[in-house]
């Protein structure tokens, strides 16, 4: 077969040559997903008799949403943990959150993607639906399903980031369905918080921007921020930081397109889905509404046991106020303020073994010994004071 009736026969087939093409490309990508998910679960797999692996559906507010539970005992106090963002998905880290750190041997734990993030998105949800309002309703109605389904009398919440604003506000309407509050990253007055944020991306742009890269940024200005606006000094914060981080303590930044590649609660469905609106609820969220909220006004005394965990180099969520939050609050049940001195925004990713330290010997502990201060069969003891009686 001479040169020209090889280039004919390419023409004359160019259509299901490429589709061949496109096919075997794709039968690799879905090969190597699948590889690196059986990985992930083989790792990370729950060998207990009584244990819980489920991944779920449920509808809240009217719109299907999307949890993961995990634990080594269902007999154990269970713990909902709100991710950040708004809208950056939770699955991706949920095992290095409580499968790495030992927590799911420890606590039934309760990943969940809100309504507009990760699997709990689609292109169903009504834009008017995303208010923290709608959220904080959410989140109730979630926790009252998890008190009735493990038959407790009340549950961990822990919030990071935006979470730890939507789980403190939740808290205050109904403190009744909680043993604890832990706020990772704690939002506490949004408009003073970016102000902060943006003040530390200039600094840091001192060291690790070129010329016109600073220009850019300080062209932003200082918030309230519209949407384009908090996602450009959110991208170059996202840079320096990890530049910082990496420099200072050697970390390194993972690779979220792998991750989010290999979590195995994922299809590729899910994530071409991910990919048509990834700004969805940044876009409905932040916004004037919620540039007026200010826990010091709003939350002035918190009726459940609190504890702040908190970055140490957290220039999104800056310590600066949670730290003067703490010292201002009323917090009958007691207060904990925990600086995380090697870490940025991710203190339960970046110290996972301090994360654990204190979520058991303190967190679950503290609760524990409201009940029976005085007991020296501490597991056994906890895990039945904290269920209520079956009906």
């Amino acid at each position: 077969m001479n040169k020209k009736t090889v280039i004919d026969f390419i023409r004359k087939y160019f259509i299901l040559i490429a589709l061949a093409v496109f096919v075997f490309v794709w039968i690799l990508f879905f090969a190597y997903q699948k590889y690196l998910q059986h990985e992930i679960s083989e790792q990370s797999s729950i060998k207990s008799k009584n244990g819980i692996h489920s991944l779920e559906s449920m509808s809240l507010g009217g719109i299907d949403q999307w949890i993961l539970i995990r634990g080594w005992d269902q007999s154990h106090p269970v713990l909902l943990y709100l991710h950040g963002g708004p809208g950056a998905p939770l699955f991706p880290n949920a095992r290095r959150i409580g499968f790495k750190t030992g927590l799911e041997k420890k606590y039934v734990m309760v990943y969940w993607e809100q309504r507009g993030t990760g699997k709990s998105y689609s292109l169903s949800i009504p834009g008017e639906s995303m208010t923290i309002d709608q959220f904080i309703s959410d989140t109730y109605n979630l926790s009252k399903y998890l008190i009735r389904r493990f038959k407790v009398k009340k549950i961990y919440l822990v919030g990071r980031s935006w979470g730890s604003l939507i789980g403190l506000l939740t808290v205050r309407s109904h403190p009744e369905l909680f043993h604890a509050f832990v706020g990772i990253g704690q939002l506490v007055q949004p408009l003073a918080n970016d102000s902060l944020s943006y003040k530390y991306t200039l600094q840091l742009a001192k060291s690790y921007a070129d010329s016109a890269e600073l220009e850019e940024i300080k062209s932003i200005g200082y918030p309230p921020y519209s949407l384009n606006k908090i996602m450009l000094q959110r991208k170059w914060l996202t840079k320096f930081d990890a530049l910082f981080m990496k420099d200072r303590f050697k970390y390194q930044s993972e690779n979220a397109r792998i991750n989010l590649l290999s979590t195995p609660e994922y299809s590729i469905c899910d994530i071409l889905m991910m990919g048509i609106d990834p700004y969805f609820s940044s876009k409905h969220l932040w916004n004037a509404a919620y540039y007026q909220y200010n826990l010091f006004e709003l939350i002035p005394e918190i009726k459940v046991p609190v504890y702040f965990i908190h970055g140490r180099y957290d220039y999104f969520t800056p310590g600066e106020l949670m730290e003067k939050y703490y010292h201002a609050v009323s917090a009958p049940m007691g207060k904990t303020m925990i600086w995380f001195e090697r870490s940025a925004h991710e203190p339960e990713l970046q110290e996972p073994q301090k994360f654990r330290e204190i979520m058991i010997n303190r967190v679950l502990k503290d609760v524990c010994f409201q009940y029976s201060p005085c007991s020296n069969n501490f597991w056994p003891l906890c895990n039945t004071l904290l269920r209520a009686p079956l009906k």
